[in-house]
């Protein structure tokens, strides 16, 4: 393990001297030598390595995503981005040399390895070219998700290369069924298992990742497509040239189904445990990252939970906390105070939100109450997902924490499976218990498929799906349940449910909230307004006499970083922030430094300068 973290921190220090120069100013012939180099399988091995590094997900990336700005989760102020008529492509990033440099690095590989090719076995060789595919994949399905059109990137630009250095995009469409070929082949030809494959580290691409990775870009690749009736890019409507919103669908299903069947994987007992422990939990993580004590590895992903300063004081919504049903399987009532509504809840709801009876350490390290604190949220409701419950992690802005970071799980596959198959009408009940009845199994929730006659309908779920918004959709109880399912599962990881919301056309979620007002937080009941409410032993005032601190909340008036009662004098609490959706913001604009330097590249439909 020392020499795989030495192999990666150097490739690191290299490709930082590479990225140093301009993007097309240096070619990384003086950093390696390219026909002395790609030689052996050590060579390769040590290239991939500093991939991984490049390419992989943060901490940070996974543990404070975009999904801190959703529809589920409230914050003290929101992103530039939403702010009503504030952004534009003046502001806009991401299109620079350097935001193409991991791109430039695997398509070095992939100009290179060849040299290697007599020197390695067959099956190696074509892993390691999967791998770089895998990465090339991954890398590229990044930029559409961002910017819709785009460039495939085959080969090193060159400075003489004018129809990729200042031609236009390349097509959405085109680009993903490159995409599509590339994951096929790193699915077919990557290796399952061996040296630098498959490790209890779960750090290396192999088969398995690159079938859940292929089920999860398909999936959204399919979805959106079905969702978004033209490319969002040029407002065209899509001419499938090359695959279907179905053609992707099929290969999501496929690809879920053929890791499901290889009973590599299963889920893990505790849920909390995949987020707080030490170690990767191998039986569920398919692609994760360890972080370690003895390395100096570390991260601070607890205190910006945690921070009372420097953080957003990111919140879970009512919302949130009414995707998860009761342990019968049936729908949870909002208007229930906090002290009681986590009483016969899926347990996914007390792994992921502070709540009666937990527990952390102080100072001392005794187990102590562990107290929602309002002077970290704007709901009444504290995330408790990625947290570690220790006083250093909670109370330390230094990077201290070593919990692992889960990058793909088992449960996502399970999800993609099952939606994929709720999409094509293949729904089944066998499906269902295979899929999305195992994950409710593990959360201590009887699992009722709704297509069954004890099947009971949740309004709040139907409306919050369907009520108000832009493009409404005609949705089965089976895709609604399996929307909660994502939610109840995923929240909180990486992008997932911000990518949720773009591929469901469904982005206006994040400024509807609560009737047009704000976030949905705690409910308080008339009685708790008068005489306060305790949870883990502290008494908390929510009032227009409260005082603003850890156990008070002041109620003020409906405007931008207000709080107000939903019914006047008790009910939900609403925080109130006003921001906004746009379906152009189903994608970024392409930065105006950009477009100066290539005039060819063209807007993002809706962020032509007015």
């Amino acid at each position: 393990m020392k020499r795989i973290v030495y192999i990666i921190a150097c490739m690191a220090m290299v490709f930082s001297a590479v990225s140093c120069e301009k993007f097309f100013d240096r070619a990384p012939e003086d950093k390696f030598a390219s026909n002395t180099f790609f030689r052996s399988e050590e060579d390769l091995i040590l290239y991939t390595n500093g991939l991984i590094n490049s390419g992989m997900p943060s901490a940070s990336s996974m543990a404070m995503g975009e999904d801190l700005y959703t529809d589920l989760c409230a914050t003290r102020a929101s992103k530039d981005f939403y702010y009503p008529g504030n952004w534009n492509p003046g502001r806009a990033s991401g299109w620079s040399y350097s935001n193409w440099g991991f791109l430039r690095q695997v398509a070095y590989m992939m100009d290179n390895m060849h040299n290697a090719k007599s020197n390695v076995s067959e099956a190696k060789y074509n892993h390691y070219e999967g791998v770089a595919r895998f990465w090339r994949a991954y890398a590229t399905f990044n930029k559409v998700k961002s910017f819709g059109d785009c460039y495939f990137i085959e080969h090193v630009i060159q400075p003489t290369d004018s129809t990729l250095l200042y031609g236009p995009r390349q097509s959405r469409e085109y680009v993903m069924h490159k995409v599509r070929e590339d994951l096929e082949f790193a699915c077919e030809n990557c290796l399952a298992s061996g040296p630098n494959v498959h490790t209890d580290g779960r750090i290396y691409v192999n088969k398995y990742v690159a079938e859940a990775m292929a089920a999860r870009i398909f999936l959204y690749e399919g979805t959106y497509r079905k969702y978004h009736p033209s490319n969002p890019s040029t407002g065209v409507v899509w001419s499938a040239e090359y695959e279907s919103a179905e053609d992707f669908l099929n290969l999501a299903f496929k690809y879920a189904g053929d890791l499901i069947e290889t009973k590599e994987f299963s889920l893990e007992n505790d849920y909390r445990k995949l987020f707080t422990s030490n170690t990767i939990c191998k039986n569920e993580v398919i692609w994760g990252k360890s972080y370690s004590e003895e390395l100096s590895v570390k991260h601070n992903e607890t205190y910006n939970y945690c921070s009372t300063t420097s953080s957003q004081s990111y919140s879970p919504t009512k919302d949130y906390v009414m995707m998860f049903l009761k342990t019968d399987g049936t729908p949870a009532s909002g208007n229930v105070s906090v002290t009681e509504e986590f009483t016969g809840r899926d347990k996914r709801l007390a792994a992921s939100v502070v709540g009666p009876g937990q527990k952390r350490q102080d100072q001392a390290g005794n187990d102590v109450d562990f107290a929602p604190n309002f002077t970290w949220t704007r709901t009444g409701y504290c995330w408790l997902k990625w947290v570690m419950t220790d006083y250093m992690s909670m109370n330390n802005s230094a990077a201290v924490s070593v919990n692992s970071v889960p990058v793909i799980r088992y449960a996502e596959v399970l999800l993609d499976y099952a939606e994929a198959a709720a999409e094509l009408g293949k729904m089944t009940q066998t499906i269902w218990d295979a899929s999305i009845g195992k994950l409710r199994t593990r959360a201590g929730v009887k699992s009722i498929y709704p297509g069954s006659a004890s099947y009971v309908a949740d309004t709040f779920l139907r409306d919050y799906y369907t009520r108000g918004l832009k493009h409404p959709v005609s949705l089965s109880n089976t895709i609604l349940e399996i929307r909660r399912e994502r939610a109840t599962e995923l929240m909180l990881e990486g992008n997932s449910r911000y990518d949720d919301l773009k591929r469901w056309r469904m982005g206006d979620l994040i400024e509807r909230r609560y009737n047009g007002q704000g976030w949905r937080g705690i409910y308080v009941t008339s009685a708790e307004v008068t005489n306060g409410f305790t949870m883990n032993g502290t008494k908390y005032r929510v009032s227009p006499t409260a005082a603003n601190s850890a156990s008070g909340y002041k109620i003020t008036t409906a405007v931008d970083g207000g709080m107000t009662f939903s019914e006047g004098s008790y009910g939900y609490l609403i925080y109130h922030y006003d921001i906004e959706w746009d379906d152009k913001m189903y994608l970024n604009p392409i930065p105006t430094t950009a477009l100066n330097l290539n005039k060819n590249l063209g807007q993002n439909e809706g962020w032509q300068w007015k």
